[in-house]
């Protein structure tokens, strides 16, 4: 079975290595597909290298032009992904690789179509920002009021699909809105949505966090947009 990990990454050159190894150390068969998203700090530089270093080893390093999103990076990814699983992982360190038997297992096990990394259950993570955690609370509340699912975390990085699940689903958004889109068409699809508790790193806005409270307000709309609207 092959494992499809999908890597978005913008101006993370002082993370990507060191991801990356996390990822190459993890025992299963895979692809790795990294898009870089129009990078300027170095990390674009950075893959270029990589993609002659690491010939031996099956990765796909895919470059945008110009800054396009998380969305839109994730769906070049998921257009060049050949595996049976795919999983997305983000280029930071806010997610542990380590994670991916917890992620996979309901999967592999034949009991999901979708998997969510949580990271509300109950698995250790950094405290920081009050307003993020309320602001994810009420954007996740939302969200299953609309697919009348029971989410936690609508909003995690971990998220891992069958391929099947996706064959069907094309993704519009091109930035953070592809989280409630997603999630309001595997609802639709009718798809076995597992959640597994993670640990969660998170970083503050010094060491490269990019979301905001404008990605909130963003991420409310594609609620209504893809729940009421939008197929």
């Amino acid at each position: 079975m092959l494992i499809s990990i999908l890597i978005p990454a913008y101006n993370e050159i002082h993370t990507i290595d060191e991801i990356l190894q996390k990822v190459f150390e993890t025992p299963y068969e895979k692809e790795i597909i990294i898009v870089d998203d129009g990078s300027t700090d170095g990390t674009r530089e950075y893959l270029k290298k990589l993609k002659e270093k690491e010939k031996d080893k099956n990765i796909k390093v895919i470059f945008h032009e110009k800054n396009m999103g998380k969305g839109a990076s994730i769906r070049t990814a998921i257009a060049a992904a050949t595996g049976d699983i795919l999983l997305i992982q983000d280029a930071d360190l806010e997610y542990d690789p380590r994670e991916y038997p917890k992620l996979l297992g309901p999967i592999i096990e034949g009991k999901a179509d979708v998997v969510y990394g949580s990271r509300f259950m109950g698995g250790p993570h950094r405290v920081l920002f009050f307003w993020h955690y309320v602001g994810n609370k009420i954007i996740t509340l939302l969200s299953n009021m609309f697919t009348d699912l029971n989410l936690s975390d609508m909003e995690t990085g971990y998220k891992v699909f069958t391929r099947e699940i996706l064959k069907d689903i094309e993704i519009k958004s091109n930035r953070f809105g592809f989280e409630p889109e997603i999630t309001a068409k595997m609802a639709k699809e009718k798809a076995r949505i597992y959640e597994v508790d993670i640990a969660y790193y998170g970083r503050s806005y010094q060491e490269g966090k990019k979301i905001t409270w404008k990605d909130g307000i963003k991420a409310l709309l594609a609620i209504l947009r893809f729940n009421l609207f939008s197929k």
